[in-house]
This record gives structure tokens, C-alpha cells and sequence, in this order.
């Protein structure tokens, strides 16, 4: 059984995560407990991934994060993809040629992908690069100079696409800023501080690094949880939701193929795969319905299930891998 567990984990979380939703949105009787539970899954998330990302950090030192060619790479590649739409859809919100009536007819999907794209690397992510032969430090510091990244472009971009009362780059940067802080640099932090202060303690939760990827899984399960929540409640037309799930489906399979052609050159397939392709879609979904049309976020909903669908098979390949080397 426990191997059973270990082997499917991320599967069971997967459809644990949505079918848990999809009961308690087809029982009523479930429903007045409906606030209490949505902010309960609010509150437990960030424990978990906080806690996560603590004992991943517990692993790595921080010598060990370092530049790297392929992170110049994928940071352009994010960036220069995130700046390219953003002029795209301004240009297009003020001429009246055919293509660009064609771009604001097509601006929903459009905008899904941008946010996919500009989207920062999963906290998460170092688990599962740990566990694909990846380089974790690697991970760890593209994705603290990702979010740094993300912080500067999109108080930079998103007030020209949508101008709002009140928000100038400096309250736009806080906001982000106060977002990333808690859930990504604040674990490292704790963690060295531990490592230096008190080495006896660091090496007791050394014993314990292999919970973070169960760790994970929880927080994975809560994440298709939400994930689906969003997607039912969305009140679409279904055609709607088709064209977010196609240009998100495009967004990740361009990513993590982008990401491990760039890493191929460095010797680094696996880590750049999954620092571009595996996102931190909870991040991305709060960026959707703050800064964007809240409609937009629906895709990180179906990023985390398309991300976290490519990452299952990724361990299972690896994990047969290891059973038969003979192969």
C-alpha cells in the first residue's frame, strides 16, 4: 500500500482534488458550508507550501545558488513573451484594421496565454526536480529571480491594458511583493537561519526532506480543488472555456518544450524544463482576477491540471526508469 501511494500519489491528488469539489458542488446540503470550507483551503495552502519549500530549502546551501547560462534564456524568453502581447493588445485596442479587430475578438485566449507565460516558477518546483534527477538550487534561484522579473513587468504593462483609479507601479509592486515574500523567500530565509543557528535542529529536519513531496501532494490536491472551483463557477459559454484551455494547453507545452531545448545546451534538460514549464498557478490565478479580466484566471486552473498531468507522467518514467536499468 505505501508503495502504491508513493507511486500514484500525484494521481490520487489530482482526482481526489477535483472530484472532492465536483461532490460538494452537486450536494446542496454541503453548500452552507461552503465559506467556512473556501477559507479553510485558503488558510491550509500556504502552511503547506510554506513548509514545503522550508525543507526544500534545508537541502540546498546557499552557495549553491548560482547563475546560470539557461536562466538568461528562459528569463528573455518570459519577459520578451509578456512585453510582445502586452504591446500587442494596446496596439491593437487603438487601430481599427483587421487584424487588429481580430486580436481584440481573440483578446480572452490572448490574455490567457500571456498569463501563462509571464506566470512564475511553482514553489513546488524543486520537489519535483529533486525527484527527476534535477538540479534543485538551480530551480530555487530562477525561480527567486522570476518573481523578481514578474514584479517589475506587470505594474509596468498591465495599468496600459487596463488603466484602473488608484494603482501606480509602486502599489502594483507592493501588492505582488507582499504576495511572493511570505511563500518564497521567507522559507529560505528561515531555513538558513536554522542551518546557522542551530545545526543540530537542521540536521533533525534533514531526516524529514522526503515529506515535502508529500507535502506537495496535499497541496497539490487543494490546488486542483481550487482549480476546479474556479472552472465550474466561471458561467462561461462553453466555447469560451475551450479557447482558455487551448491557448493554456499551448502555453504549457510550449514551455516545458521551450525550456528543455534552452537546457539541453547547458546540460540541464530537466531543471529548465521544469523551471519554465511547471508554474506557480495559485500565483497565477491571483494575478488573473487582480490585474486582468477575472475571467482570464480560469487558465491557471487548467494550467495546474495540464502542468501537474505532464509532471505525473514525468515520474512515472522516471520511476520505471529506475525499476528497469536494464532498459
Amino acid at each position: 500500500m505505501k508503495k502504491f501511494l508513493k507511486d500514484w500519489m500525484l494521481v490520487i491528488g489530482i482526482v481526489l482534488g477535483a472530484s472532492l469539489y465536483l461532490v460538494y458542488h452537486a450536494l446542496p446540503v454541503l453548500h452552507p458550508a461552503g465559506p467556512i470550507l473556501l477559507k479553510c483551503c485558503k488558510s491550509i495552502q500556504p502552511v503547506l507550501l510554506f513548509c514545503m519549500l522550508f525543507l526544500s530549502f534545508c537541502k540546498i546551501e546557499p552557495k549553491q545558488m548560482h547563475w546560470k547560462g539557461w536562466m538568461g534564456w528562459l528569463l528573455a524568453i518570459q519577459g520578451f513573451a509578456f512585453v510582445g502581447i502586452s504591446l500587442l493588445l494596446l496596439w491593437a485596442a487603438h487601430n481599427d484594421t483587421a487584424f487588429a479587430a481580430w486580436v481584440s475578438e481573440c483578446r480572452i485566449p490572448i490574455e490567457s496565454a500571456m498569463l501563462c507565460l509571464i506566470c512564475p516558477t511553482a514553489t513546488a518546483c524543486a520537489v519535483v526536480t529533486g525527484k527527476l534527477g534535477g538540479d534543485m538550487a538551480g530551480v530555487v534561484t530562477y525561480t527567486v529571480l522570476i518573481n523578481l522579473l514578474v514584479a517589475l513587468l506587470v505594474p509596468t504593462f498591465v495599468p496600459l491594458i487596463y488603466p484602473q483609479d488608484g494603482m501606480s507601479f509602486w502599489s502594483a509592486f507592493a501588492t505582488i511583493i507582499a504576495k511572493v515574500f511570505p511563500l518564497l523567500l521567507l522559507p529560505g530565509i528561515v531555513a538558513w537561519i536554522v542551518r546557522w543557528l542551530l545545526p543540530s535542529v537542521h540536521a533533525l529536519f534533514l531526516r524529514y526532506t522526503h515529506w515535502s513531496f508529500y507535502l506537495w501532494a496535499a497541496a497539490l490536491t487543494l490546488a486542483i480543488l481550487m482549480s476546479t472551483r474556479g472552472i465550474v463557477n466561471s458561467h462561461q459559454p462553453l466555447s469560451v472555456l475551450i479557447d482558455i484551455a487551448i491557448a493554456s494547453a499551448f502555453a504549457c507545452a510550449f514551455q516545458f518544450g521551450t525550456g528543455k531545448l534552452v537546457g539541453r545546451h547547458y546540460g540541464s534538460t530537466v531543471t529548465a524544463g521544469q523551471a519554465l514549464g511547471q508554474k506557480n498557478t495559485v500565483f497565477g490565478i491571483w494575478m488573473g482576477y487582480t490585474f486582468l479580466d477575472p475571467l482570464v484566471s480560469v487558465a491557471g486552473g487548467f494550467y495546474s491540471i495540464y502542468h501537474n498531468l505532464y509532471n505525473t507522467w514525468q515520474l512515472y518514467r522516471q520511476r520505471k526508469a529506475a525499476e528497469s536499468p536494464q532498459k
